[in-house]
């Protein structure tokens, strides 16, 4: 049986990533600083990654195979001070990690990473990353894939794109919207909606993950993904519809941020490999 660290265990897309792991017959040591109602069938252990006193083989009896980093904070505030704040606790923690004896590292990355782009993104897409966000997980990776080469253990670095669903919890757009209107609010301020993205419902992005962490055959950078461009203004239109939602969208109250491109999508081909 595979044996599998999951970070940020009791996340937006960690929760979701354990139970599919536990679906797929993994061992899962579920990691994270709040460890209530998650999935009974994991070993659930509080920590903290980021403590310095932070020891593997004090927590572990044996090491797991895998060592899946999820945990990751502000993610949909891309230029909170705490992307390169946290920076070097992430790379110290896997660090230890890696140290202590586990063979596979897998990550999970962002399309931020790449900055503005037209078009798929590909493993081999140059990253110029244009947020606090972007430029953190960018440099993680490059980190890590330095220390691949140096320690020999396998990278695997899972590139996620634009997710929704499990809405009432996420602090996405959907999720604001859907608050909103639940608050009955009848409009909600939105950008023109013409940019195109590549969108993944929470609990298929969380398949994946669990699919290409199941695996050692493909590694290296995965794209976690679709391979679909869809408008933001088509997505979010149909959440309104699909969820009944009495509101209605205020288009062109907000400009489109610079560093997003009329289109960008995800390169499928790696995962829809492993998926089959």
């Amino acid at each position: 049986m595979l044996s599998i660290a999951v970070t940020g265990a009791n996340g937006y897309i960690g929760r979701h990533v354990v139970t599919a792991l536990c679906d797929m017959g993994a061992c899962v040591y579920a990691l994270d600083l709040c460890v209530e109602g998650g999935d009974p069938r994991a070993r659930w252990m509080q920590v903290d990654v980021f403590d310095p006193s932070f020891a593997p083989a004090e927590l572990f009896d044996e090491m797991p195979d895998v060592c899946l980093h999820l945990a990751w904070r502000n993610g949909f505030d891309h230029n909170a001070p705490t992307h390169m704040g946290d920076l070097s606790g992430h790379y110290l923690f896997l660090h230890k990690m890696i140290d202590a004896g586990v063979g596979r590292v897998a990550v999970m990355g962002s399309m931020h990473e790449v900055g503005y782009w037209e078009g798929a993104i590909t493993e081999e897409t140059p990253c110029k990353p244009l947020s606090a966000y972007g430029v953190a997980k960018d440099a993680l990776r490059r980190a890590l894939e330095i220390e691949s080469g140096r320690k020999g253990f396998a990278l695997q670095w899972l590139r996620g794109f634009y997710i929704y669903g499990d809405d009432a919890q996420s602090q996405s757009i959907f999720g604001k919207l859907l608050r909103a209107a639940r608050a009955g609010q009848k409009t909600f301020p939105f950008t023109t909606g013409k940019n195109k993205y590549d969108f993944t419902p929470v609990a298929e992005l969380a398949h994946m993950i669990a699919a290409a962490t199941m695996q050692d055959e493909v590694l290296g950078i995965i794209n976690c993904c679709s391979g679909k461009p869809v408008s933001l203004a088509e997505q979010i239109e149909g959440f309104i519809r699909d969820n009944h939602l009495d509101i209605q969208l205020e288009y062109g109250a907000f400009p489109d941020r610079p560093y997003d491109s009329p289109g960008v999508w995800g390169d499928a081909r790696k995962i829809q490999r492993i998926l089959g």
